[in-house]
C-alpha cells in the first residue's frame, strides 16, 4: 500500500504537537525544572531515532500488518460477520487495551523497564515527553502491536484511526497543561487527562506503577491501577535520576545498559 496513512499520521502528529506546545506556553500547569531547549532537543532527537527504527522495521508496521492480515483473512475479526462500524469501534477499543497491557508489561519486566525508564527520566513533562522513547523500545512496541493485529485482524481503517488517536493522546496526556477541575473530573471518567497521567511520572514508585493508560482510562479503573492524585507534592522523573543527564542524548541512549533495574 502507498504511504498515505504514514503522511496523514505525521501531519496530524505535527499539528497536535505544535498546538499543545503553544497551549503550554500560554497556560503552563507547572514551572519547569530543566531548560526547555535542552529537553526538547533530546526528546525530539529520540523521536527521530525511533522513527528510523520504524522505517527499518517497515514490514511490521501496524498498517502494513493490518493489510497483510486482510489479504490472507487472518485474525478474529475476519472470522465473524458484524457491521463495519462495530468492528472498527471494537478494534480501536481492544487495541487501546493492548497498548495499556504493553505499558504495564514494560514496568514489571526488568529488561523492558530498562528501556522504558528512559521515558520516565524526564524531570519535566510537556508535549515532547510524549515522543521520548528509547529507539529499542519503539522496535519492541512495533513487534507487540504487530502480533496483536495479526491475532485480531482489524480493518486497515481501524488501525489508522487507532494510530492517529494514540499519537495525539500521547502528546495531550504529557502536555504541561491542566483542564479546569470540573471538566477534568468528568473527562477522566472515560479518558486519560494530563493531570491523571502526570501522577504516573511521580518519583514515588507506587504512583509510577499506576495510571498506565494513554487514551482510555477505563482499564486502570477496571484493573485497580488508578490513582486520582499524588499523595504529596509531585516530583517528576525517577528518584535516582534527578540530574541533568536525562537531557543528554548519549546518556539517554546508553541508560538501559547501565546499572541495576529498579
Amino acid at each position: 500500500m502507498d504511504g498515505t496513512p504514514t503522511y496523514l499520521r505525521f501531519a496530524i502528529f505535527l499539528a497536535v504537537l505544535i498546538l499543545f506546545i503553544g497551549l503550554e506556553a500560554r497556560f503552563p500547569a507547572r514551572n519547569r525544572v530543566m531548560a526547555r531547549w535542552a529537553r526538547w532537543r533530546i526528546n525530539l532527537s529520540l523521536s527521530v531515532l525511533g522513527s528510523l527504527t520504524g522505517g527499518l522495521a517497515s514490514p511490521i508496521l501496524a498498517v502494513s500488518v493490518a493489510a497483510l492480515a486482510a489479504d490472507h483473512q487472518w485474525g478474529a475479526f475476519h472470522q465473524i460477520d458484524a457491521p463495519a462500524w462495530l468492528e472498527i469501534l471494537l478494534a480501536v477499543i481492544i487495541l487501546d487495551f493492548v497498548i495499556w497491557a504493553q505499558h504495564v508489561t514494560f514496568h514489571y519486566v526488568p529488561a523492558l523497564w530498562r528501556l522504558h525508564k528512559v521515558h520516565h527520566t524526564d524531570r519535566d513533562l510537556d508535549a515532547t515527553s510524549g515522543v521520548r522513547f528509547h529507539p529499542v523500545e519503539i522496535g519492541v512496541s512495533l513487534i507487540w502491536k504487530a502480533l496483536a493485529i495479526l491475532a485480531l485482524g482489524p480493518a486497515v481503517i481501524a488501525v489508522i484511526i487507532f494510530e492517529i488517536a494514540l499519537n495525539a493522546s500521547a502528546i495531550f496526556t504529557h502536555a504541561n497543561i491542566s483542564l479546569p477541575p470540573r471538566i477534568d473530573r468528568v473527562a477522566r471518567t472515560f479518558f486519560v487527562t494530563p493531570d491523571m497521567h502526570r501522577v504516573h511520572h511521580s518519583v514515588v514508585e507506587r504512583e509510577t506503577n499506576t495510571n498506565f493508560g494513554f487514551n482510555l482510562s477505563i482499564w486502570d479503573r477496571l484493573f485497580r491501577t488508578y490513582t486520582p492524585e499524588a499523595s504529596g507534592e509531585l516530583t517528576l522523573g525517577l528518584s535516582d535520576h534527578q540530574t541533568d543527564r536525562p537531557a543528554q542524548l548519549l546518556a539517554s541512549l546508553i541508560l538501559p545498559f547501565q546499572g541495576k533495574t529498579r
